[in-house]
């Protein structure tokens, strides 16, 4: 009898270890098709803590720039998919993404840069500008204290960046059926857009973005935050106006300021005045954890948005340009 019991236990512990390292191995597989959270680990061992203390030093100079990274990430994904085609400049024959007028604001090229001058240093031809690009918008939301998330890696840049394909990004105007309708398209839910809005949590507006809600006396505008958008216009279109209290620290007070009726801009406040999406915002302004588990899972999920693998991309020498 003990025999047989030493044999259940032996039996059992081995189904465990299998169990785990099943779940280990699911965990490298993780993504699409070739995209592995281990992808760099032979080829380019050192490429995640390169990336990594690459952006740190970048933000002990300038905190800002956390804000910049996830939207740079942001705005590449929803172009084209996410093949760091935001990096590649504008020639003489093409105007690029970058210098669409919604991409005109966007910062921090120069820490891609860096990054990407090191990695090809340590293992030339290796790590893509994409895969930079994600994982240095996961870096700067961890460094604003925000949460901790992996990414399965293996995107390969785009050889398209043209301005015409920046027409799909959400602007500041859109209503809540309209930002449901553009992140629909991407396969996010509306609870998923609302998690992913939640990155204003980081970073500033600027005036000519929201504007027109002073001059259009928006009924969904507290009247005392309307003074101090004004106040921030006075000193013309290219003024910035936090998205709340915290810009460099990645929080859920941005989903308080929408309650408040202090979101900045008209595509933030409608997520509180749509009953679709209020009790996700009032869901999120009671319970951080709860965002920043959902806010990890879009982040994850945004990545993986229409991925360049194999021969339909490459990796570029030069984030700017195509080889």
């Amino acid at each position: 009898m003990v025999l047989n019991l030493v044999k259940m236990i032996t039996m059992a512990n081995l189904l465990s270890m299998f169990i785990l390292m099943e779940v280990v191995a699911d965990g490298f597989r993780f993504g699409v098709d070739g995209l592995r959270m281990d992808y760099y680990i032979m080829s380019c061992p050192f490429a995640e803590s390169i990336v990594k203390n690459t952006v740190n030093r970048a933000l002990q100079d300038d905190p800002t720039l956390a804000a910049a990274l996830v939207r740079m990430h942001f705005h590449d994904c929803f172009v084209e998919g996410c093949d760091g085609s935001i990096l590649i400049d504008s020639t003489k024959d093409n105007t690029a993404e970058k210098d669409s007028p919604g991409n005109l604001s966007l910062r921090g090229y120069e820490v891609i840069d860096d990054a990407k001058e090191q990695l090809e240093d340590q293992c030339p031809g290796i790590v893509s500008c994409a895969d930079i690009v994600a994982m240095a918008a996961r870096d700067a939301i961890f460094w604003s204290e925000g949460p901790v998330y992996d990414i399965p890696k293996g995107r390969k840049d785009g050889r398209r960046s043209k301005i015409e394909d920046t027409i799909n990004l959400p602007f500041p105007t859109f209503n809540t059926s309209e930002l449901i309708s553009a992140f629909g398209k991407r396969g996010f839910s509306a609870q998923e857009m609302v998690a992913l809005s939640g990155a204003h949590t980081l970073g500033v507006a600027r005036c000519s973005s929201f504007k027109n809600r002073l001059s259009n006396a928006d009924a969904n505008l507290d009247s005392n935050f309307a003074k101090t958008l004004s106040k921030t216009c006075s000193a013309g279109d290219n003024a910035e106006q936090p998205f709340d209290a915290t810009q460099n620290t990645f929080d859920n007070f941005y989903f308080n300021a929408l309650i408040r009726k202090s979101g900045v801009l008209f595509s933030d406040q409608v997520l509180y005045t749509t009953p679709r999406t209020r009790n996700i915002v009032n869901g999120y302004a009671m319970n951080q954890a709860m965002f920043f588990f959902d806010f990890q899972q879009a982040m994850v999920k945004m990545g993986k948005v229409d991925v360049k693998e194999g021969s339909n991309g490459e990796v570029r020498q030069n984030c700017r340009k195509i080889n």
